[in-house]
């Protein structure tokens, strides 16, 4: 081995010594193990607490902004005019399939006009047991179950109300009375949209006032459940649209960090391969520190290791070494007068440089502009 190289070895040497950190850079990972083959004891590297500490805060950043779930909050509504729901077995109902007489038919509106009568009286229940006397003669009749499940809303029977009005509709799917029945209950059990269509249905077909009041209590709440349905539909079509986002964002990063690489120097043989390297840590916001030097220069032998041993500290920013004896398009490019220097560039622009050997001057603006 000739003197010079020897001095370059006594150089990296120590180097070593005063920044034993460098012995962790992927270049000089053979040397580590050599040393510790020769049962050296390596020091931890200085980074590999704070890079630990980084990763974490990014996976839970990551994992905060992509599974973060959205809760609801609680709508404001008026629910005063609510009822405990029925849970009675279901009332009886007529055989749709039986032959109705005209004598059935009389007889129905007979009990039908006693119902009326016992309405009239308050009692409700003698008109259900009248009702369901008509309906049994005459069940193909929806008058008849729209008029028993008004009955059952005022007995506060939402359910048995909503089965009968279903049971008129079947029969007559214009039934105003089947759906201002069904609307009311439907109101009571607390469902209001469902409630505000069908009382818009009856108002269509058949206005009275007491749909009209109904619905002034209705369409409040139900506009107010479709304001929030719709704001928190609009939020999770916007949080999956920015995880697509985030997604491809990662793709694109990890292509682009694909044709770098962290902790070590990289070294460039044309000018296009420079453009590209330096597009690379643009697309991805790093800092790229482009070292310029020659075969022939003394203080770049010195700044060499400095500079290998920089890229390994500083894994997150770009490292790239240029000979301007065989790129030398890229040093004309660059107006290259003297050797070593070095170029910062971030985010495509040129943001300072250093010129010569200097050392602390060199890792003083990696750290400044790499942060």
């Amino acid at each position: 081995m000739d003197s010079e190289k020897i001095e370059e070895l006594k150089g990296f040497v120590q180097h070593c010594k005063q920044n034993p950190s460098v012995l962790h850079t992927p270049p000089f990972s053979f040397f580590k193990l050599f040393l510790q083959s020769m049962g050296a004891k390596i020091p931890p590297s200085e980074n590999s607490g704070r890079d630990n500490e980084k990763n974490q805060d990014t996976k839970q950043f990551q994992s905060e902004t992509l599974d973060e779930e959205i809760v609801e909050s609680d709508v404001e509504l008026d629910n005063s005019d609510i009822v405990e729901p029925d849970n009675d077995p279901p009332q009886k109902m007529g055989d749709a399939s039986i032959e109705v007489t005209e004598e059935n038919q009389e007889a129905a509106q007979l009990s039908k006009a006693k119902a009326n009568e016992a309405i009239s009286d308050g009692n409700f229940i003698e008109a259900i047991d009248h009702l369901t006397e008509a309906i049994t003669l005459n069940p193909k009749s929806a008058i008849l179950y729209a008029s028993r499940a008004s009955v059952f809303i005022k007995l506060k029977k939402p359910n048995a109300a909503i089965r009968d009005a279903d049971a008129a509709l079947q029969i007559n799917a214009d039934s105003a009375k089947g759906y201002k029945a069904r609307g009311m209950a439907r109101a009571m059990l607390g469902l209001w949209e469902e409630a505000s269509r069908d009382l818009h249905v009856a108002s269509n077909l058949d206005f009275d006032e007491e749909i009209g009041s109904t619905l002034k209590k209705v369409e409040p709440n139900a506009k107010k459940i479709e304001e929030h349905r719709r704001k928190y539909e609009r939020m999770r079509k916007e949080k999956a649209l920015r995880k697509i986002e985030l997604e491809k964002k990662r793709r694109q990063d990890a292509e682009t960090a694909s044709v770098l690489k962290d902790g070590e120097v990289i070294g460039i043989h044309s000018a296009s391969e420079l453009k590209i390297k330096l597009n690379a840590a643009s697309k991805i916001s790093r800092l790229a520190i482009l070292y310029f030097t020659a075969t022939w220069c003394g203080p770049c032998r010195v700044i060499s290791p400095v500079f290998t041993t920089l890229a390994g500290k500083y894994p997150k920013a770009v490292f790239l070494k240029v000979d301007i004896d065989e790129v030398k398009d890229a040093a004309a490019e660059w107006n290259i007068s003297s050797v070593p220097c070095f170029f910062f560039v971030k985010n495509g622009k040129e943001v300072d440089k250093v010129v010569g050997a200097d050392k602390t001057s060199l890792e003083k603006k990696i750290a400044q502009y790499a942060g």
